[in-house]
């Protein structure tokens, strides 16, 4: 069956598509708030998710009723310019490479950074000229140009973005950047139109303000490319090209180079060393090595020979070869990696609920606080303290040092006192900080484990880890090897009617009746009775009863494959001297397979699988971290606890006896029971445990069921076939750090904003004689976005290095 049947049974669920938008203009999570309402507004949406740092939004909804281009065209008309994403690959023919465009954008964000900086050092130059030292530098009016050419030329486009968010109803960061440097210069032109009210003119805060800000968004800008960096290598993996062979010749040597977003299914290419597999595929001629380390996180290159498949994005190595394509455009591999990867970069963390929360209302509020600020100390504040009281250490402009800190030693005139207090308070608060602290954190997070193998499906699995405290692995072909082997044989003696039936006759009818089943044990019969020479035979009516067994018509009687339970329901008896030979062997940790023939018990045929070389370590390191391991298996309870002894588990840990259709009831018991609980499977028939799980982690190379079902994919079985069983270990702690990260970014943009707002508003002026000059406060702002990217950033150094598959 398809597994994803399994999940979209439900025909509601059916109609319901995602849209991918590429969105333009977000700045902070405000703008990320406004983006997800207007979404979230239109008919027929469901839900949406945007992500500010990777500029995407993921939108939910009902497929009938939603035009794409609309919905892009709805966030257009309301000031963020989006467009309908597709492939961002480097080989999609769709406009400029994103990548390019970042570069471009970078260049310019550093060009304009170039220049108000250059600004302030001439401003810097200028009070110097004061002192004497530059004295063609000096002069308010000088001070007055460089305010005027900061705000005209590298500021002129935040102060447009401000007043048009202002405008939209959707005030952003730069309205409260644009509203603070419009204030601090429009009250100094004031103070030099007219000198009669002797205040004090301040142009150089409007410099300050514009060259620090812009140099905090350069770096920022700088350290998102580097978060993203390994979901760019992803998306570069592919080549932009392909060597056809029109003939399908394997002697052929003259191809032809065409575009890779030609090539079809079932074509011949032809692959060179060096170069990177364009396509998935089968080999068909040439042996070579595969480097399949960006893809699996296996350093290690594969041997690949006639009949091997190849993914494409991996690197052939060593000899030329040719393939048969299997699979292209958006049904490869690296494309729905790159599709699985996006989406988890997308996803929100719960976490971050209160952040979006206070990010919708925040520009207002601070709007709010700035003017009661100013109400308060021109109205209350001046009068309840004298000048005497605030002045010592008042940390705010002075037109001797022009430091970003100092001490003014005049008295200061109240109504510039609460303009600068309110401008601060304007400048200081930071819902950048609170934007970039989840997506950030994703973002690095789910890059380093595409760079591992490793695929964490969005914030929200983040902290659906956290909470796990019981790890479910699937027995067959997760836990084991998968490929068990035929270790015994026999006919009973007790029925004269077979008395020339043979365990090799025997292992042939097997043999035969599990021709059309795939499963382990099949799979070990068939290869068995092929290793002896064993032809099949003639068979009808295949029948499979997932759980218990097979059934078929051989040589017109008919056969019965499977446990004793079933024999026992179809009526058919086992001897007890033969039932009790079998449980010996299940002790031994070997799953029987009970045979009957026209009606009549006739032998028991015995298979062996055995444990993955690193079960052991990876079990011991889960139990370490504090979470209990459970096994799943539809084996004979002896066979299952024989087969998990040096696993170092008890018999309490080993749910046996469990059928396919069960194990999704069999993980509801144990959440039922207060767990929180991860299910490993292998993904062939474990999809329904998978997603009954709080968190489903697949092995298997079965992608299409991963999709549908777990929350943490093990990429390099997926590509390579290769499971280790570390991956799981290494998921985990990737999840747990991740998270880590978020939790930091939040508490340290929260309690930035809870901290910097107060003390720009004055809080700490009477008494202490402590505030922020507004160009301090802007140097605050922007070192906030800079340490969040910046802390989501040490992720990459910190998370150890990967070894090579050995649990840490």
């Amino acid at each position: 069956m398809d597994q994803s049947s399994l999940l979209n049974s439900d025909p509601a669920a059916s109609s319901l598509t995602t849209i991918a938008l590429a969105v333009g203009g977000m700045k902070c999570a405000g703008c990320v708030r406004t983006v997800e309402k207007q979404l979230q507004q239109q008919p027929g949406v469901i839900s949406a998710s945007v992500n500010l740092v990777t500029e995407m939004a993921m939108v939910a909804c009902e497929a009938e009723t939603i035009d794409p281009e609309k919905l892009a065209g709805s966030l257009t008309s309301a000031g963020f310019p989006s467009q309908l994403h597709t492939d961002l690959s480097p080989a999609a023919d769709s406009g400029l490479d994103p990548e390019v465009e970042q570069r471009q954008q970078l260049i310019a964000a550093i060009q304009k950074m170039a220049i108000a900086l250059t600004l302030v050092i001439f401003s810097g130059l200028g009070h110097l000229g004061e002192m004497g030292w530059f004295p063609s530098l000096g002069g308010i009016w000088f001070h007055w140009g460089l305010a005027t050419i900061a705000l005209a030329g590298p500021g002129r486009l935040m102060l447009i973005d401000g007043w048009r968010g202002l405008r939209r109803n959707a005030p952003n960061m730069n309205t409260l950047v644009s509203l603070g440097t419009l204030s601090a210069y429009t009250a100094s032109l004031v103070a030099l139109s007219f000198p009669q009210l002797n205040w004090e003119c301040f142009f150089d805060e409007p410099v300050m303000i514009v060259g620090l800000i812009l140099l905090g968004r350069t770096l920022e800008q700088q350290a998102r490319g580097r978060a993203a960096s390994a979901f760019k290598a992803l998306l570069a993996l592919q080549p932009p090209t392909a060597r056809w062979l029109p003939h399908q010749d394997q002697t052929q040597t003259n191809s032809v180079e065409i575009p890779v977003a030609q090539v079809q299914s079932g074509a011949w290419l032809q692959v060179f060393p060096g170069e990177r597999f364009p396509v998935d595929g089968e080999i068909l001629a040439g042996q070579t090595l595969v480097n399949e380390s960006m893809l699996t996180g296996e350093s290690l290159p594969v041997a690949k020979s006639p009949g091997d498949r190849v993914t494409g994005g991996t690197l052939n190595q060593s000899g030329g070869v040719t393939l048969r394509v299997t699979r292209t455009g958006k049904d490869t591999a690296l494309a729905q990696i790159i599709t699985l990867v996006e989406a988890a970069q997308t996803r929100k963390a719960p976490v971050q609920r209160l952040a979006d929360l206070v990010a919708g209302y925040f520009t207002y509020g601070v709007m709010a606080i700035a003017g009661l600020t100013f109400l308060f100390w021109y109205g209350v504040g001046t009068r309840l303290w004298t000048p005497a009281d605030l002045v010592p250490t008042l940390v705010l402009h002075n037109p001797a040092t022009q430091g970003l800190l100092a001490t003014v030693a005049v008295e200061p005139s109240a109504l510039l006192l609460s303009l600068k207090l309110a401008i601060a308070v304007l400048v200081v608060a930071c819902p950048c900080a609170l934007g970039l602290a989840t997506p950030t954190a994703i973002l690095v997070g789910t890059s380093l484990g595409a760079e591992r193998g490793l695929l964490i499906r969005g914030g929200d699995v983040l902290e659906q880890v956290q909470d796990l405290n019981v790890v479910v692995f699937d027995k067959t072909g997760t836990l084991t090897t998968g490929k068990p082997i035929v270790t015994d044989c026999w006919v009973t003696a007790r029925l004269p009617e077979y008395q020339a039936l043979t365990s090799e006759r025997l292992l042939q009818i097997a043999a035969t009746v599990e021709r059309q089943v795939c499963h382990p044990l099949a799979d070990a019969i068939q290869a068995q009775a092929q290793a002896q020479g064993l032809a099949p035979l003639v068979g009808a009516d295949f029948q499979t009863q997932p759980g218990y067994g097979v059934s078929a018509s051989v040589e017109g009687q008919r056969v019965i494959l499977g446990t004793a339970d079933w024999l026992a329901q179809e009526g058919i008896s086992i001897p007890s001297t033969e039932l009790d030979r079998g449980l010996k062997l299940a002790a031994a940790g070997k799953s029987l397979v009970y045979c009957a023939i026209a009606g009549l018990f006739v032998g028991v045929i015995a298979v062996a699988d055995t444990l993955k070389p690193d079960a052991a370590k990876t079990v011991a390191q889960l139990k370490a971290m504090g979470l209990e391991v459970k096994v799943l298996t539809g084996d004979h309870p002896q066979a299952a606890a024989a087969m998990v002894q040096p696993l170092q588990l008890w018999s309490e840990a080993v749910v046996a006896n469990v059928r396919p259709s069960e194990k999704a009831a069999a993980i509801a018991q144990l959440q039922a029971a207060g767990n929180r609980v991860a299910m490993v499977g292998d993904g062939s028939n474990d999809a329904p445990a998978l997603a009954q799980a709080d968190v489903g982690i697949a092995l298997s190379s079965g992608t299409d069921v991963a999709v549908e079902t777990a929350q943490i994919v093990l990429m390099r079985s997926c590509i390579s076939g290769n499971t280790q069983l570390a991956d799981v270990v290494e998921a985990i702690h990737l999840s747990r750090a991740t998270l880590g990260k978020i939790k930091q970014n939040l508490f340290w943009a929260f309690a930035y904003n809870l901290v910097g707002i107060p003390v720009a508003a004055g809080v700490l002026l009477p008494g202490w004689g402590i505030a922020l000059s507004p160009s301090a406060a802007g140097a605050m702002m922007a070192f906030s976005s800079v340490s969040v990217v910046t802390n989501s950033l040490l992720l990459r150094y910190t998370f150890p290095p990967k070894l090579g598959g050995e649990v840490r």
